[in-house]
């Protein structure tokens, strides 16, 4: 099954880019099945390179991390990282600038589709 997880909130104003991607984690584990997450709007600070939160507290960058180890695709929304100010050099590893070309794409092969 090929699922498609689409982030939209920033990374720590709530917990919906956390809950997507705890989601992300538990289908990435499933063998039969390929995950793909795209952020855009305010969630593509989720890839910035470098986050630093207090002990005890989830980092999306390392939950990011964990998926692209995992073979997961990870795209960045291209013209929300330019709306605002984020270069392709502020991405973390496993994280590449992508476009909505790409997530039509992701979205017409996919067999499921989630938003957060």
């Amino acid at each position: 099954m090929n699922v498609l997880l689409i982030l939209n909130d920033g990374p720590y104003g709530t917990e919906r880019s956390y809950n997507g991607l705890r989601l992300a984690l538990a289908l990435a584990k499933r063998d039969e099945t390929t995950v793909h997450v795209f952020l855009m709007a305010d969630a593509v600070g989720c890839g910035k390179a470098g986050q630093t939160t207090p002990e005890g507290y989830y980092n999306l960058g390392r939950m990011l991390k964990s998926l692209a180890s995992r073979g997961t695709a990870i795209g960045a929304c291209g013209t929300c990282m330019d709306a605002r100010g984020f270069t392709d050099s502020e991405l973390a590893d496993g994280i590449r600038r992508s476009s909505m070309a790409e997530l039509a794409e992701w979205t017409a092969t996919s067999d499921r589709v989630v938003t957060f």
